[in-house]
């Protein structure tokens, strides 16, 4: 048996909401051990929600809506799925003395469209809806297949699933195991570099092992099914040692772990100190760093030195240096790293200097091109070249060049 997650609704579809619905669900349904395969989402039509359903009753045993149950014209879940089903529509007027309550309480009166929220599958029992006005049911059509709607709202979904869907779904035999996840997050590696090197894992069953990528991190997810989360790590654990082997050092931490949490473990754990020097990142590499709760017992500061005349004044950068070889390069990166160590009075100095776009680039010097500094406690400075793609934002590109920063102080740390 099986789960499928059917949104309803053109406005998801037209991008204008974000569906956190069917996000939520995807993890609940993970926690109760139900296993899920498919998600769709369709628009506010008859015709399309019956072709969904159509493919869903073939392949699922439990149908989860959301969307589609209030009291305008393009409100039709309820009635679509009764006329799949050939069952008519009966009013309850428990839900309508409910509605009128509500509105009631808040100084109103029910308008006579709500009474539409009335109307349910015959057969079907109420799924209750103590914050709004619509309520959802859960109803068994046929033998083997379960369906339960829900508001579009997440508030108020959010709600009814925890307080009447999960009782249910356990008294039906569900919950007894869990799905549960550990990510293993890498970063200096290629999505199919990693999966190439960890293809023998990528077969498992349980654990199963899946890789993806956002934002230039590539994660591994190893899922275990299981009774409990601790017995499911157990199931987990030698897989992802073996992972974060064949990673190496691009392995950096798991599950809520950041680039910017790992390399101030690291400073804590040593003792030591961080300031930064930045230019085209404008502070982003602060900032990453400054969302780590207690980054102030290593992180002492950073100067933004978006002008080159801050770089001389502020950082000690040669001005014939920078008009020898220009603000984006080897040279000025390590001096950029040097001069924030030194005004600032740190273990570390970190730098960034680059072209992020859209406009800037030349032949030599292109759009991505862009030169991290990092002076050691040994007086030594390196510098390190990196050229992001210059098809990407120039959002990105700042993001990739305050997260390759990091990580190279992150390996700089490992191998003190």
């Amino acid at each position: 048996m099986s789960a499928e997650i059917i949104c309803v609704g053109t406005e998801l579809l037209l991008g204008d909401i974000l569906n956190t619905n069917a996000q939520f669900l995807a993890q609940q349904l993970a926690d109760l051990g139900i296993p899920h395969y498919y998600q769709t989402v369709v628009g506010d039509n008859p015709g399309r929600i019956k072709q969904v359903m159509e493919i869903a009753c073939s392949r699922s045993s439990i149908l989860i809506f959301t969307g589609g149950l209030g009291p305008t014209p393009d409100d039709l879940t309820h009635e679509t799925i009764a006329d799949f089903f050939g069952t008519p529509l009966v009013e309850k007027p428990e839900i309508i003395e409910n509605i009128a309550e509500k509105y009631a309480r808040r100084g109103g009166e029910m308008a006579p469209s709500n009474r539409k929220q009335a109307l349910i599958p015959q057969g079907a029992d109420i799924l209750a809806n103590s914050l709004g006005t619509a309520p959802g049911i859960i109803w068994q059509p046929r033998p083997h297949l379960i369906i339960l709607t829900f508001p579009g709202v997440p508030l108020e979904m959010h709600r009814m699933w925890q307080e009447i869907a999960v009782p249910y779904l356990k008294s039906q035999g569900w919950g007894k195991e869990i799905i549960y996840s550990r990510t293993l997050k890498f970063w200096g590696i290629a999505e199919s570099a990693l999966a190439e090197a960890a293809a023998d894992f990528l077969n498992l069953s349980n654990p199963t092992v899946a890789p993806y990528a956002s934002r230039g991190e590539v994660k591994l997810r190893v899922s275990a099914l299981a009774e409990s989360a601790s017995a499911a790590n157990l199931i987990i654990e030698p897989v992802a040692q073996q992972l974060q082997q064949i990673g190496g050092l691009n392995y950096f931490g798991a599950d809520d772990d950041t680039l910017a949490s790992v390399v101030g473990n690291l400073l804590q754990a040593s003792g030591e100190t961080l300031s930064v020097a930045e230019s085209c990142t404008g502070g982003g590499l602060g900032y990453m760093l400054t969302t780590v709760a207690g980054s102030s017992a290593y992180f002492m500061g950073g100067i933004i030195s978006y002008d080159n005349s801050l770089k001389i004044n502020l950082l000690g950068v040669n001005s014939e240096d920078l008009a020898t070889h220009g603000a984006v390069s080897h040279t000025v990166a390590k001096q950029m790293a040097k001069g924030v160590q030194k005004r600032l009075g740190t273990t570390w100095g970190l730098s960034i200097t680059g072209i992020a776009g859209p406009g800037g680039g030349t032949d030599s010097k292109p759009v991505g091109l862009v030169y991290i500094g990092l002076a050691a406690p040994s007086d030594r400075a390196e510098s390190f070249e990196h050229r992001f793609s210059p098809l990407q934002d120039r959002d990105l590109i700042r993001h990739f060049s305050a997260s390759t920063a990091l990580d190279h102080l992150r390996r700089q740390l490992l191998c003190n």
